[in-house]
């Protein structure tokens, strides 16, 4: 939130007067703050007079001016369009890089955990499931609580029994124990899979089949998101191109064993999917 009075450069320069850093001091870090924010040419407007974007940069110039050796932001792209948001997550790392601080940045979104690279913390019911590099979270996930978090569009799921060579879904399902799955101890598993992993075409020899309907289809530019009920469970499938399915047309569902996740009936992961390190 910026001060409404005063000017964007008096909200930037508003912490270092009140830790009485000297003039020139001040002039000097104000302005590397606005020329590293691109704020420049509005320093002397007042917040009104600004664009959303350029508001969110006001404050979080404020909060990196002061040399912090901790910045805490709370979701701060949460309330601004999409073109701004996106604008934003392009500049921010490289802001964060020059900051000298160590940035602690709360998101509900994984994805925008991924843009920002460095390492992100799950957290679940106030508790951390999982710490690390943000792209190794993404890809080996320890637990299905965290594979659950670092998941958008949503984890999809999979219940299955391991009895000698088959596979018995949640949903009665008899599924041969192709692959790595094979190699598995009879028991309760729970099948992890994420949407990029779930295909309505072919894409292996050793193809686990789910025949369902069509429940919807989300269109996001270049992309298509099918949603699958695979009577009594349903999944999300990830189509690259402009896919409009008809609700209740048939889907045969195609996953591949070696990028599943698997897990334990503790939620623990047992096996990691071979093909995480292209994910």
């Amino acid at each position: 939130v910026n001060y409404p009075s005063l000017s964007i450069y008096e909200n930037i320069a508003s912490p270092l007067r009140v830790a009485r850093v000297a003039a020139a001091e001040l002039d000097r870090r104000v302005r590397d703050a606005a020329r590293v924010l691109r704020l420049e040419p509005m320093l002397q407007r007042l917040p009104a007079q600004l664009s959303g974007g350029q508001q969110q940069r006001t404050a979080i110039a404020r909060a990196l001016v002061k040399r912090a050796e901790l910045v805490l932001l709370d979701e701060p792209l949460a309330n601004l369009d999409y073109k701004l948001r996106e604008e934003l997550r392009e500049e921010l790392p490289r802001i964060f890089g020059k900051s000298g601080s160590i940035i602690v940045y709360a998101t509900t979104e994984p994805t925008e955990a991924l843009l920002l690279r460095g390492s992100t913390a799950t957290m679940s019911e106030g508790r951390v499931s999982q710490f690390g590099p943000s792209a190794t979270l993404y890809r080996e996930p320890l637990t299905l609580e965290a594979a659950r978090v670092f998941s958008d569009p949503p984890l999809n799921e999979l219940g299955v029994r391991k009895s000698g060579g088959g596979l018995t879904t949640s949903t009665g399902r008899e599924l041969p124990a192709a692959g790595r799955l094979a190699q598995l101890s009879d028991g309760d598993y729970r099948l992890g899979f994420r949407v990029e992993h779930a295909s309505l075409s072919p894409v292996g020899p050793n193809d686990l089949r789910l025949a369902g309907t069509v429940i919807a289809t989300q269109l996001s530019g270049s992309e298509s998101f099918v949603h699958v009920d695979l009577g009594g469970a349903s999944c999300v499938c990830l189509v690259h191109g402009m896919h409009d399915w008809e609700p209740g047309a048939r889907a045969e569902v195609r996953l591949d064993p070696s990028s599943l996740f698997v897990f334990d009936r503790a939620g623990d992961i047992v096996a990691e999917p071979r093909l995480a390190a292209s994910a």
